[in-house]
C-alpha cells in the first residue's frame, strides 16, 4: 500500500534513505531534511513495516524531481517502485507540473515507465541545487530521465 508519509514515518524514511545512500544509491538526507520535505514522502507500506520510499520535490510550475526512491531487497520485484513512481506522477498532474525527471542508477526502470534519458546540463535547477554537495560532483555518473505529463491523473485515463 502506497500513501503520503506522516511525520511518525521520518525516522524509517531516514534509515533507508541512510542505508542506500551508503552503497552509492542515492544522495544523503540528513534526518532533518527528511522532517523538512516530510509532505514530499510517499511510503509503501506492508504488515506496518516501511519497505519502500519516494518523493517528489518541485522545483517550479514547469519542473519536478523523484528523489530518495528506495525498496527493501527483500521486497523487490513486487511492483513498489513503480507504485512509488506513479503515485509521484499523480501528484505531479494533480499540482500541474509538466514534466518529472529522475537522477538515476536505475536507467531501465524509467525507460519502462516512458520516461527519456536527456543530458543533466539540461536540468540546471538540480544541478545547482543539489548536484554540488555530491561527493560525486561534477563526475556524476548518474542518468537523467524525464518524462512529459499530460495533465491528468492516472485514474482520469
Amino acid at each position: 500500500m502506497v500513501r503520503k508519509a506522516v511525520v511518525d514515518d521520518a525516522h524509517s524514511i531516514y534509515e533507508m534513505v541512510e542505508e542506500f545512500s551508503k552503497k552509492g544509491g542515492m544522495l544523503y538526507r540528513p534526518l532533518a531534511d527528511i522532517y523538512d520535505g516530510i509532505r514530499d514522502f510517499f511510503v509503501c507500506e506492508e504488515d506496518g513495516k516501511i519497505t519502500g520510499v519516494s518523493s517528489l520535490h518541485v522545483w517550479g510550475p514547469e519542473l519536478a524531481e523523484i528523489r530518495s526512491l528506495a525498496v527493501r531487497e527483500e521486497f523487490s520485484g513486487k511492483g513498489m517502485g513503480t507504485d512509488l513512481v506513479s503515485a509521484c506522477l499523480d501528484e505531479a498532474r494533480f499540482l500541474g507540473v509538466k514534466r518529472v525527471f529522475a537522477l538515476t542508477y536505475m536507467r531501465g526502470f524509467f525507460e519502462r515507465l516512458d520516461f527519456k534519458v536527456v543530458d543533466k546540463m539540461k536540468l540546471p535547477q538540480k544541478i545547482w541545487g543539489d548536484c554540488t554537495r555530491c561527493s560525486k560532483f561534477p563526475s556524476c555518473d548518474e542518468t537523467a530521465v524525464i518524462k512529459e505529463l499530460d495533465g491528468r491523473a492516472a485514474q482520469d485515463v
